[in-house]
């Protein structure tokens, strides 16, 4: 009888618009289409049901992600600061139960997201911030080189270890 294997690699979204999984908005349908299509060993793929009302998703998915730590989480940095959806002064940054939370748009596209929290992010082992572009540097300046504030959620999340990997534009005030 064959052995069938497990997935070595799983994939969660730190968040996702509340869209379908194939409307052009989708963080899933983007990473499917540029990544995971071309996979000859897909990773088993955990995704926010965005087809789904907000709160929905967010509870489905805090449930999902129940006894999860994440061993590698990739973040960028918004122009405002913010990463995954948790937006400048949003409520989600003081979430301490949960671990997925709906939230309304910071930036366009203004639909609703579900976001990982703050605290699936500190016990990430690896969390690496992959930060280009002029527009980005002064985001970067206040997660990397200034105090942890509200106003820029990327300067207070880390993981276990915390990477940040910046190209010479987003650099530029650092």
């Amino acid at each position: 009888m064959p052995r069938t294997r497990s997935p070595r690699a799983h994939v969660w979204f730190g968040d996702e618009r509340v869209v379908p999984p194939g409307d052009s908005r989708s963080n899933y349908r983007l990473v499917r289409t540029t990544l995971l299509d071309s996979l000859s060993r897909p990773p088993e793929v955990h995704r926010v049901r965005g087809e789904r009302p907000a709160e929905e998703a967010a509870t489905r998915y805090d449930e999902e992600l129940d006894g999860v730590t994440l061993d590698l989480a990739l973040n960028g940095i918004g122009p405002d600061g913010h990463t995954a959806s948790l937006f400048p002064a949003s409520p989600a940054l003081g979430e301490q139960e949960r671990r997925a939370v709906a939230v309304e748009a910071g930036l366009e596209p203004f639909v609703p997201r579900v976001t990982m929290t703050p605290r699936v992010f500190a016990e990430t082992a690896v969390l690496v911030y992959l930060v280009t572009g002029e527009a980005k540097a002064a985001a970067a300046k206040a997660a990397f080189a200034d105090e942890p504030s509200p106003a820029t959620p990327a300067s207070s999340i880390r993981g276990r270890t915390t990477i940040a990997i910046l190209d010479a534009a987003a650099a530029a005030l650092l």
